[in-house]
């Protein structure tokens, strides 16, 4: 399976960490956006946007890590339009007074809880 993870700066090390342990598993993740910095150039915000919009085309599954920022929710919508499939976490309940409506659509998968069981869960499906 080609993954790719979605979310915010803050949750870095989580991400890295999902990432790690389904690359163990012989998954391939389309792009490590936790290499970069942020960027502070319209030349380096074009090159990481379009390494990043390629990566969601390039996925078949796009797992989303909440909380997130304006890239996540955009890398969401791009998934969405593809038709990709969608895996969205959160540690605690989703607010929905405040969530997007698009968590809510056809096609996205909630997981709410323990990261690990989530990880297990996703290796289990595409193993």
């Amino acid at each position: 399976m080609k993954f790719y993870i979605a979310s915010g700066f803050e949750n870095k090390q989580l991400v890295q960490y999902v990432r790690d342990r389904l690359v163990e598993a012989g998954h391939i993740h389309t792009y490590d956006w936790t290499k970069n910095t942020r960027a502070t150039s319209e030349a380096a915000l074009r090159e990481i946007g379009t390494a990043e919009l390629q990566a969601v085309v390039n996925s078949d599954v796009v797992i989303v890590l909440l909380p997130g920022g304006k890239g996540t929710h955009t890398e969401l919508g791009i998934a969405l339009g593809c038709k990709k499939e969608i895996h969205l976490f959160y540690r605690e309940n989703l607010d929905q007074a405040t969530s997007t409506t698009f968590y809510y659509v056809d096609g996205v998968q909630h997981y709410n809880g323990d990261i690990d069981h989530f990880i297990e869960k996703i290796r289990t499906l595409y193993s």
